[in-house]
């Protein structure tokens, strides 16, 4: 089996995706290993990842090697996982949650993936997140909150710690935000991003994903 690059630190064999393993021998939620040329792989599962599935949906990744990385609704780490091994040990992510239950499996994987730093915020409270993380900025910005107001959480959380001109992701989860049919209030997201973002992709991420969109911007 061959493995192309296909974008910064993500790999294919053609039909599934994969990441470097940056502790090697280590399994983060039951994902398949590999090896290639003398290097470890981890399959990207898509059923398990918005992220994931926004790559096989054809939304491209924009996270370099040694970025600094904002996730917000970090869940148990499957995908911060593999940005993990994306952006290797010169970068970090911060993973921010309002779970203790799952807080406590981020710091157990931070405990072996050095770049991870989590945080047990309500990512509401941009104030008391900016104390916290002392001001950072960050080059990209993931969140996957399926709450009423997931694209104002979204928006004031960029406006305080994206860096101008960068890329962020929002998973968007029609069925959080009201009973209307889905295609209407994903339109009326769109249309709130897009006072402060310029939306470059979006994605609907069926069959691996039910109900939920991808959206793919810059911030203005």
């Amino acid at each position: 089996m061959k493995l192309k690059q296909i974008f910064d630190g993500i790999y294919s064999d053609g039909r599934k995706n994969y990441t470097e393993n940056l502790v090697k021998g280590k399994k983060v939620y039951g994902e398949k290993l590999l090896t290639f040329k003398g290097k470890e792989f981890r399959e990207w599962n898509p059923f398990r990842s918005k992220f994931g599935a926004g790559l096989k949906k054809g939304i491209p990744s924009p996270i370099k090697q040694g970025q600094n990385i904002l996730y917000l609704g970090a869940a148990e780490g499957t995908t911060i996982s593999h940005i993990s091994d994306i952006v290797k040990e010169k970068g970090m992510i911060i993973g921010i949650d309002i779970s203790a239950r799952v807080m406590q499996k981020l710091v157990e994987l931070s405990e072996e993936r050095e770049n991870l730093i989590p945080y047990l915020v309500d990512a509401n409270k941009t104030d008391e997140t900016k104390k916290e993380l002392n001001n950072v900025e960050f080059d990209f910005m993931f969140q996957d909150i399926s709450q009423k107001n997931q694209t104002d959480i979204f928006l004031n959380n960029a406006k305080v710690f994206l860096k101008k001109g960068k890329p962020a992701m929002i998973s968007i989860k029609a069925r959080s935000i009201s009973q209307k049919s889905s295609a209407k209030i994903l339109q009326e997201e769109k249309q709130k991003l897009e006072k402060e973002f310029i939306v470059k992709q979006s994605a609907f991420l069926e069959p691996f994903q039910k109900d939920h969109l991808l959206v793919y911007c810059e911030k203005k």
